[in-house]
């Protein structure tokens, strides 16, 4: 985005605050409901990454982790570790 809103680097409060601000006058949408929706995006997101990372270390099955987070999520995140994993042997090497 071109937003100065949203130009990276480290995160605050204000810029939390400012973000929340944003969503609100483009979306119309009142403070409350984009709280709740953050919380349950942010919990979502949460979940995911833990049941990913449970997958990844052999702790679930992989039909266990496409059940919890989706196959779309557990097939990048193999094409991740996979890339990642051939990264490590790369530099190991050289």
């Amino acid at each position: 985005m071109n937003s100065p809103v949203f130009s990276g680097g480290k995160k605050t409060v204000t810029d939390t605050i400012k973000y929340l601000e944003t969503l609100m006058q483009e979306t119309q949408k009142p403070e409350a409901e984009l709280m709740a929706q953050a919380f349950q995006t942010g919990v979502r997101q949460m979940w995911r990454e833990r049941t990913l990372g449970r997958y990844l270390r052999g702790q679930i099955t992989r039909q266990k982790a496409v059940e919890l987070a989706g196959i779309d999520w557990v097939e990048l995140a193999e094409r991740q570790h996979k890339a990642m994993m051939e990264d490590l042997a790369w530099a190991m090497e050289n």
